[in-house]
């Protein structure tokens, strides 16, 4: 296959390694194919090799790799077909598949310390809910579609292949007081634009198409609630980033701005960019429609499935990989500056920890409660996972103050540039001004450099705001949140209790 050829067909560039799984160089391979990426006004000839994704698609090929080791607890045999493939793509069906889907989620966490949201556990996640409820795709039109087929075909087809799908599912912000049919221009939000006899045309854009640029596939749906006047976008289609006529248009890479990976640690490896899905007038085939002008079907794929419990389950044990990095970046800033005995940083350390344990609590009190739906499905509590998710957006901008109190002005007192360590002018300088009791100048700077890339650089931004609205609006999320809780027994707790004594 030639870079200009697009890959289409289902077992293209998806090689294996010997043990069967698919490992990184597949995966590099892969991507080298006719897909349309754009940044800063040029097309993108190839995503492994151009400085804006290169970072992350390689970062990506260590995951699979990391999957495909023979010592890896990620590798399990699929018990339909007998064949090897990662555990993250097979449906939980009981307590101890719920803690090993964990687990391998906590492995690749751990690879990027919970700095990439979009790896393709994530959406993996969402899909292999989709797969154990096919019967929640059941199409009641007039059409024949058997899509329920279509969302088992494509599940089964991602256990075998282990593709990366990543996903475009809310409407661009053309305006946030009405839905997509009420909105001047033809088509704003990606929808059907003709029915043909085989398959969908679709016109519009999507948002936030994370890590899109260098993945296999991308699912293009719509979380947003929508009405029955937008039945044209009530869609759920699965395809190749190389389909003609599929553009994304990408935010400014942080990577290519960094000057160097000392300098900019975290940009330089894990800058999964984001993008505006635009689609021109492209056909879907059948086969690769999951939800045709479906309203109800659309809240089905979701939340009838389990789909949206078992993918944020997934984002939640990422988050608390991450969490638990972040407060080991503050012990050490406190340890390197010697005030992690005082009374007053101890205690902003002991928040830390807190916050990081309540996000790990979520995650681990979704699994101990977790039980099987009617498919047998185990499906994370939705009362903790959704707790914590609704504090989230509450939890990391508190992370981030923190540890912008504790590093102080120690972020701004580094040199330009890792030049100014290799020039014996200044390194004299900064080895007898920049240094610790205990700590040189080299590894003081290097710690601060990098929690200057998780809180304060452009990278560090976009994940505060990545961060806080990973799930929507704080609204929506403390909505779920409200929806999960069961307050039966609470207010019977209390009307019991008020019924127990009178004014007598």
């Amino acid at each position: 296959m030639t870079a200009t050829e697009p890959n289409t067909s289902a077992g293209a560039g998806h090689s294996r390694a010997a043990s069967g799984l698919r490992d990184g160089k597949a995966f590099l391979a892969a991507l080298r194919d006719d897909r349309e990426i754009y940044v800063d006004g040029l097309r993108v000839d190839d995503v492994t090799m151009h400085p804006a994704f290169a970072p992350a698609a390689h970062t990506v090929a260590e995951l699979y790799d990391l999957a495909a080791a023979p010592a890896s607890d990620m590798r399990v045999i699929d018990p339909e077909t007998g064949a090897e493939t990662n555990r993250i793509y097979l449906t939980p069906r009981s307590t101890e598949d719920l803690a090993a889907f964990r687990r391998a989620v906590q492995t690749w966490a751990r690879h990027t310390h919970g700095w990439m949201g979009r790896t393709p556990d994530h959406v993996g996640a969402f899909l292999a809910g989709f797969g154990a409820h096919p019967e929640a795709f059941t199409s009641e039109g007039p059409r024949g579609h058997d899509f329920a087929a279509n969302v088992r075909a494509y599940q089964r087809r991602l256990i075998a292949e282990q593709l990366y799908v990543s996903y475009a599912i809310i409407p661009p912000q053309v305006s946030r007081a009405m839905t997509a049919h009420a909105w001047e221009g033809e088509h704003i939000q990606a929808g059907v634009v003709e029915e043909r006899p085989e398959g969908l045309l679709l016109r519009g854009a999507q948002m936030l198409a994370t890590g899109a640029a260098v993945a296999d596939e991308l699912l293009i749906s719509c979380i947003k609630p929508l009405t029955e006047d937008d039945r044209d976008f009530a869609i759920s289609v699965v395809l190749p980033l190389a389909t003609p006529g599929l553009k994304l248009c990408c935010r400014r890479p942080y990577a290519t701005a960094a000057s160097s990976g000392f300098d900019y640690p975290l940009s330089t490896r894990y800058d999964e960019t984001d993008a505006l899905l635009v689609l021109d007038d492209v056909l879907v085939p059948w086969e690769r429609v999951f939800v045709d002008r479906d309203v109800a079907g659309l809240r089905r794929q979701f939340f009838d499935t389990g789909a949206h419990q078992l993918g944020n389950w997934q984002a939640q044990i990422r988050l608390a990989v991450k969490m638990e990095f972040l407060a080991g970046l503050g012990l050490k800033m406190a340890t390197v500056n010697g005030v992690d005995k005082f009374p007053g940083v101890v205690e902003k350390l002991g928040e830390l920890a807190s916050l990081a344990a309540t996000v790990e609590s979520g995650v681990l009190a979704a699994e101990y409660t977790a039980a099987p739906d009617s498919a047998g499905m185990y499906r994370p509590a939705a009362r903790p996972l959704y707790a914590a998710m609704g504090l989230q957006a509450e939890i990391y901008p508190r992370v981030l103050a923190i540890l912008r109190d504790l590093a102080g002005g120690g972020v701004l007192q580094v040199p330009a540039s890792v030049e100014d360590l290799r020039n014996p002018t200044t390194r004299a300088d900064i080895d007898r001004y920049v240094q610790s009791p205990g700590v040189d100048a080299r590894e003081r700077v290097q710690l601060f450099k990098l929690v200057w890339d998780a809180v304060g650089s452009e990278f560090g931004g976009r994940h505060h705001q990545y961060e806080m609205f990973y799930a929507g609006a704080p609204f929506v999320v403390k909505g779920y949140a409200y929806r999960n809780y069961d307050f039966e027994p609470a207010v019977g707790a209390v009307e019991a209790f008020l019924a127990s004594y009178d004014e007598h």
